[in-house]
């Protein structure tokens, strides 16, 4: 049953807490008392939770305590499913990725889509940039989603399943007989702080930091 309570859970540490933070304020201006989750077990019951951010997977008894369970994932669908799915698809130099924001169910990624939406990018954008851009699709799904949910039909997955592994520091290693152009994306991936390039020669590792000189 629809009410004006709406749950967004957050990952401590999670790069997107600043955007939740933006669409709890976006929802109370429409009238819904939007409360912050930091832990899935502190979840309580209501109409709708948006998690946002989360790489682990939410207990049934936990996802039955509201009517949706909503997560934003960055592929085709069923295609892409898994870890890093906008590194794993800029590593591939592709610059439209598709975004659903998709019902929560117990296997990962695996559930009804709600709606379907586009990020678009140059090329050039580095991690801090286009992780801005994909922060405000973000919000704008989940929002589409309230101001329209009267309308929304969801529709089952269709077609070839496929799986990104999780990215791990190591693959932001660079081939020091590789040119810049070539792993430039890969420099478009890393983040200078949590896991920056790096190259090892002579038995000595070596870190890089990228910036825009603007």
């Amino acid at each position: 049953m629809k009410t004006n309570i709406i749950q967004v859970l957050v990952d401590n540490d999670s790069w997107i807490l600043p955007f939740a933070s933006n669409l709890i304020d976006q929802l109370a201006t429409l009238g819904y008392q939007a409360q912050l989750r930091r832990k899935a077990q502190d979840i309580t019951p209501g109409w709708t939770v948006f998690i946002l951010g989360c790489i682990h997977i939410i207990p049934k008894a936990i996802l039955s305590r509201n009517q949706h369970n909503l997560v934003v994932h960055e592929s085709a669908l069923p295609q892409g499913k898994g870890f890093s799915p906008m590194s794993w698809q800029i590593l591939s130099g592709i610059n439209k990725i598709p975004v659903c924001l998709i019902e929560a169910a117990e296997e990962i990624d695996a559930g009804d889509i709600w709606l379907t939406d586009t990020i678009h990018l140059n090329g050039n954008e580095l991690h801090y940039q286009w992780r801005n851009l994909q922060g405000e699709k973000t919000i704008e799904l989940c929002l589409k989603f309230i101001k329209n949910y009267h309308c929304l039909k969801p529709q089952k997955q269709q077609g070839n399943t496929s799986f990104y592994p999780r990215r791990t520091p190591k693959d932001s290693q660079l081939d020091i007989n590789k040119s810049i152009k070539e792993q430039f994306n890969l420099l478009r991936v890393v983040d200078n702080e949590k896991y920056p390039a790096f190259f090892e020669y002579n038995g000595q590792r070596f870190k890089l930091m990228i910036t825009k000189d603007e």
